[in-house]
């Protein structure tokens, strides 16, 4: 088989999984049921991950890579602060409106423990690195808050999770300026008054 073809149906099993996992639930998913809804044999799995365990882990950094390269398309470190927030925050809001399946996976994972709880959030932190960049600019700068970098992510754009994963079921509807009072909002909950 060619690296091409391995990468193909491994990426093919891991966007089956997250399909599965934002459907059913992590508790949900056994290796028969992914091997139908990837379209595989069950020994097509082991070939890729030794276990269930291996392949949640990879399905997490799989998922949280995505996310992390949509929310930071199109934010340029040269663009003024409140730029780059607005920017990351309406990436947010457009991913929930596209791929639900990734916001209800990272849910999911969300709340259960890590294994390596240090490690992974290391890793998150390397991936959201232009979110990180954002925050300590905005620090060293005084326009936020002297708070720790994810505090200030969870003041802001993860209201912007929140409000777009409620937009996406329908429990509520924002028109564009309810949207842009929104990313007001969260923009003045970090920064310093």
């Amino acid at each position: 088989m060619s690296i091409m073809n391995q990468k193909d149906k491994r990426l093919q099993i891991l966007e089956a999984a997250q399909r599965m996992v934002a459907e059913v639930g992590i508790q949900g998913i056994s290796m028969q049921k992914l091997a139908n809804e990837a379209g595989v044999a069950a020994g097509t799995i082991y070939r890729y991950f030794n276990d269930k365990d291996h392949l949640l882990d990879e399905l997490r950094l799989h998922v949280v890579s995505c996310m992390a390269e949509a929310v930071q398309v199109g934010v340029e470190a040269d663009k003024p602060l409140k730029v780059q927030y607005r920017t990351m925050w309406l990436n947010i809001w457009r991913i929930a409106a596209s791929n639900n399946d990734s916001l209800q996976t990272r849910a999911q994972y969300d709340s259960i423990p890590s294994k390596n709880n240090q490690a992974t959030r290391e890793q998150e932190r390397k991936l959201f690195a232009q979110v990180d960049n954002l925050f300590t600019d905005g620090k060293k700068q005084g326009v936020f808050k002297d708070l720790d970098n994810e505090i200030l992510s969870g003041l802001s754009l993860e209201a912007s999770v929140s409000l777009a994963r409620k937009h996406a079921l329908g429990l509520y509807q924002l028109d564009d300026n309810a949207l842009e009072s929104a990313i007001e909002a969260s923009w003045d909950a970090i920064i310093k008054h």
